[in-house]
């Protein structure tokens, strides 16, 4: 099949002789001829040697993802193959154990840039990232029914604007289903042996982000019989996973009340009692500064804030926000405790985020010791070639005293 030949600049060369599967829109490419998002084209240098077969997203700043090194055709045969290397992937390194919901395909990481796959139970939630998928869907989805046979297929669309839309979209229906039979409006699936509501239809999110799924499972070792407090607790989800393995208390705090009541069906399918633990609704740094004043204690605090958040009375972002949190958490947190802080923020570095560690724990006179690093499960994986796709941070650290005079 006869397609268009695009030149690439200098800048775009050296990152695909790098590795790396984007082209950002620059001067070379708003010389290429018109085309339609998912359109396939043919990346040359300015010699015409061919570099790469990618994507075409024309409205987007990414304006072509590279799908492979060679020339091809995105068709069923092509899909599946790409989709049984994902899933072999999973089959021998991902710890899967005691879970049924998991990421089949993460972008890049799998070939597939722009476009995510997640199973749920016995359905699958397709996420498209790049306008270019759009004409190629109905061919994914009859090469996910063949590979996986699931009891049905849902899409969850990715508006623009999404950070303004979070806090007005819990009962908005973003997801439709492409194929097979509807799933519950709440589907229990199955993590780590626990149990947790989802939402296949209703919300920008799912109601579980699944790259915590490990660092839940190694919170749950460190909290028997402590007292926990976790902040930003969206659905409740590392809640769960501490009152489960044994936390005297859990206290979590987030500014939803349609979040928090979620968190308490998820208490309540794992039958833990939502009264023997807190429920707080407010925003986070004034609720911090309340316990304060009660002179409230805890053994381990917990934060995994969105990258942008926004509430009445504060505006989160994690570049800076971050110190901020680390400095009003530190005063409720016992000498000797955990305080445990996550990111999901793709352009935040790992050691610009221990920067605003430090920054926080200078700022809150204490002194932290980072026992742990780590990142997204095998189910995410990434290019070496693609440091975008490292983008979960998690770090576990010790308070280990206050500030020397």
């Amino acid at each position: 099949m006869e397609r268009k030949r695009v030149t690439v600049g200098p800048e775009s060369v050296r990152m695909l002789e790098l590795g790396h599967p984007w082209i950002i829109a620059d001067a070379y490419t708003k010389k290429w001829p018109a085309g339609a998002a998912g359109d396939l084209v043919e990346l040359v240098d300015g010699g015409g040697r061919f570099l790469a077969t990618a994507l075409l997203d024309p409205g987007d700043r990414i304006v072509a993802r590279v799908l492979g090194r060679e020339r091809l055709t995105l068709d069923r045969g092509w899909l599946a193959a790409r989709l049984q290397t994902a899933l072999r992937l999973r089959e021998a390194h991902a710890d899967l154990d005691g879970t049924d919901a998991w990421r089949l395909v993460n972008g890049e990481g799998d070939g597939l840039p722009g476009l995510t796959v997640d199973r749920y139970g016995e359905y699958l939630m397709v996420q498209l990232y790049c306008a270019g998928w759009r004409p190629h869907l109905k061919s994914l989805t009859r090469a996910l029914e063949e590979l996986l046979r699931p009891a049905g297929i849902y899409e969850k669309g990715r508006p623009q604007k999404t950070r303004e839309l979070e806090a007005v979209s819990d009962t908005k229906r973003y997801g439709r289903l492409l194929a097979g039979t509807p799933a519950p409006p709440r589907l229990a699936v199955w993590e780590n042996g626990l149990t947790l509501l989802v939402e296949l239809e209703q919300g920008l999110n799912t109601g579980l982000f699944l790259d915590q799924r490990k660092n839940r499972r190694e919170l749950m070792g460190r909290v028997a019989g402590r007292r926990v407090l976790n902040l930003f607790a969206y659905t409740g989800a590392f809640s769960v996973a501490a009152a489960a393995a044994g936390a005297s208390l859990v206290t979590g705090v987030d500014a939803s009340p349609t979040y928090t009541d979620w968190a308490k069906a998820n208490f309540g399918a794992n039958r833990l009692n939502p009264k023997r633990h807190e429920f707080i609704v407010g925003d986070c740094l004034a609720v911090l500064a309340e316990l304060q004043r009660q002179k409230k204690r805890y053994d381990v605090v917990l934060m995994d804030p969105p990258s942008f958040s926004t509430t009445a009375k504060s505006r989160f972002t994690t570049r800076g926000g971050t110190s901020d949190l680390v400095a009003a958490a530190l005063p409720l947190l016992e000498e000797g405790g955990l305080l445990i802080t996550s990111s999901n923020h793709q352009k935040v570095e790992v050691a610009d985020y221990l920067k605003e560690l430090r920054r926080g724990a200078l700022q809150g006179g204490g002194e932290l010791r980072v026992i742990s690093l780590a990142g997204q499960p095998e189910d995410f994986p990434y290019p070496v070639t693609f440091p975008e796709g490292r983008y979960l941070k998690y770090a576990v650290s010790v308070k280990a005293g206050g500030r020397r005079v």
